[in-house]
C-alpha cells in the first residue's frame, strides 16, 4: 500500500509539474481565475511571442511586460463586456523553429484571437505565416525586415519603421554627419542583420563612401578576433554592424581591445541595457539607430514609466512603450468587434480586418495607421550615442519618412 500511496503521489506532482511547463517553456499568466477565466466562461486571450531566454531575453522581456502592462489597464472594459482577458507569454528563444511550434499552439487555442511579436525578424516572418493560416492577427512591436510585411499577409502588422527606411537613415547620419568614407561592414547572417546591413551598405555607396568590407559572423559566436582582424587591415573609419546585441557588445569590446579607434554603429537590436552589460565602459562613443524613440522624452513617457518601474521593479527598455502600444491596438479592436457582434465573442477574421483597419491611434510610444501591407505610416528613425556606459544613449538625431 505504501509503495501505491508513493506511486500516487508522484504521479500527481509530475502531472502538476507537466501542467506548469506549458506556454512555449513559462506558465505565468495574467488574468485568469484559479478555474481559468470567468464563471461564464467568456476569456479572450492574447498571446506574446518573444525571447525569454538566450541573448535577446531582456529585449523579449520587455516586449512581454510591455504587453502585460497594457492588458492591465484594459481589463476593467473587458470586465463590463463579460469578458475575462488573459495573457498567454510565450519563449520563441529567438529560434524560427521554435515560434512556429508555438505559433501552432496559439492557432489550436480557440480563445486566442491575437498575438504580440516577435522580437525578431528572422522569428516574425515564418511564425506569420501560421498565424495566417489560423487568421490571428499579430502587432511586431519590434520586427524591422521588408519581407515581413512585403507578403502582403492579412495577419501581420507592425508599429516600427522597417529596414529600407531604418538602414538609409543610419547611413545618410555616418557618412553626412559623422564623415564615415571608408566603411566596414559586418552582418550576422539573420533576416533581420543581413538586411539591415545592405540597406546601410547600399545607402552609403549611394552618398559616396566605400565600402572597404562586407563580413558576416554567426549568432552565438563569442570570438570576432578573425573579423576585426581582416576590419584592421583595411583601416575604416567607420564599422557598422546588422545584428544583435549580444554580439555587438563583444564586437565592440574587442574591437577597441584591439586597438580599432574608428566609430562603431548598429542597429535597433542594440537599443538594450544589454549591450552596456556586455560592453562595458568600451560602449562609450558607439552609436545606434532605433526604431524606438526616448521614452523620457514622449508625451506621457515620464509618467508611464513611473508606473511600469512600480509595476515590474525595472526600466524600461527600448521595446516596452512598443509592446504597450501594440497590445493597446488590439485590444481596441478586439473591443470593436465585441461590439459591433452584440456582445458576443468574434472570430479571428473579425478582429483580424478590424487591426488592419486601424487609422490614427495616438498611443504612448508612436501614432499608427497601417497601410495596405501592414506598415505603420507614422513610424521613425531615431539615432543614439552613448556619451558614457549608461542605457539609453543620448538621442542625437530623429528622422521621419
Amino acid at each position: 500500500m505504501k509503495w501505491k500511496w508513493n506511486g500516487l503521489v508522484a504521479a500527481t506532482l509530475i502531472m502538476g509539474l507537466l501542467a506548469g511547463c506549458g506556454n512555449g517553456g513559462t506558465s505565468t499568466t495574467t488574468g485568469a481565475s484559479g478555474s481559468g477565466g470567468s464563471s461564464s466562461g467568456k476569456v479572450i486571450k492574447i498571446a506574446t511571442q518573444s525571447p525569454l531566454s538566450g541573448g535577446s531575453s531582456i529585449q523579449g522581456e520587455a516586449i512581454r511586460l510591455g504587453a502585460q502592462m497594457s492588458l492591465e489597464d484594459h481589463k476593467e472594459e473587458f470586465t463590463k463586456l463579460g469578458y475575462s482577458l488573459e495573457l498567454v507569454p510565450y519563449d520563441d528563444q529567438g529560434d524560427p523553429k521554435k515560434g512556429v511550434a508555438n505559433a501552432e499552439q496559439i492557432g489550436a487555442d480557440q480563445a486566442v484571437l491575437g498575438v504580440i511579436g516577435h522580437l525578431n525578424s528572422g522569428v516574425s516572418i515564418p511564425s506569420s505565416v501560421v498565424y495566417e493560416k489560423y487568421n490571428i492577427p499579430m502587432i511586431s512591436p519590434a520586427s524591422t525586415a521588408t519581407e515581413f510585411t512585403d507578403r502582403k499577409l492579412k495577419v501581420a502588422n507592425r508599429v516600427v519603421a522597417r529596414d529600407d527606411f531604418q538602414g538609409p537613415a543610419a547611413a545618410n547620419y555616418a557618412v553626412k554627419t559623422v564623415g564615415a568614407k571608408k566603411i566596414f561592414v559586418i552582418q550576422d547572417k539573420t533576416a533581420y542583420g543581413q538586411g539591415l546591413a545592405e540597406a546601410f551598405r547600399d545607402e552609403a555607396q549611394k552618398l559616396g563612401a566605400t565600402i572597404v568590407g562586407y563580413e558576416g559572423i554567426t549568432v552565438g559566436e563569442k570570438d570576432f578576433n578573425g573579423v576585426l582582424n581582416i576590419a584592421a587591415t583595411q583601416n575604416p573609419d567607420f564599422i557598422f554592424f546588422g545584428g544583435l546585441y549580444a554580439e555587438g557588445g563583444l564586437i565592440i569590446k574587442q574591437a577597441r581591445d584591439k586597438g580599432i579607434t574608428a566609430p562603431i554603429m548598429g542597429g535597433d537590436a542594440l537599443d538594450s541595457s544589454g549591450l552596456v552589460e556586455v560592453a562595458g565602459p568600451d560602449v562609450k562613443g558607439a552609436l545606434y539607430s532605433s526604431v524606438a524613440g526616448e521614452i523620457a522624452k514622449m508625451e506621457g513617457g515620464p509618467e508611464w514609466g513611473a508606473r511600469y518601474q512600480k509595476a515590474f521593479g525595472k526600466a524600461p527598455e527600448g521595446y516596452s512603450a512598443y509592446a504597450y502600444d501594440s497590445m493597446t491596438i488590439m485590444l481596441d479592436a478586439i473591443k470593436k468587434t465585441v461590439e459591433s457582434n452584440k456582445g458576443e465573442m468574434p472570430t479571428r477574421e473579425a478582429v483580424r480586418d478590424a487591426v488592419r483597419a486601424t487609422k490614427d491611434f495616438k498611443g504612448i510610444a508612436t501614432e499608427v495607421t497601417f497601410d495596405d501591407k501592414g506598415d505603420n505610416s507614422f513610424a521613425k528613425v531615431y539615432i543614439y550615442e552613448f556619451k558614457g556606459d549608461t542605457y539609453p544613449g543620448e538621442l542625437v538625431s530623429e528622422v521621419s519618412q
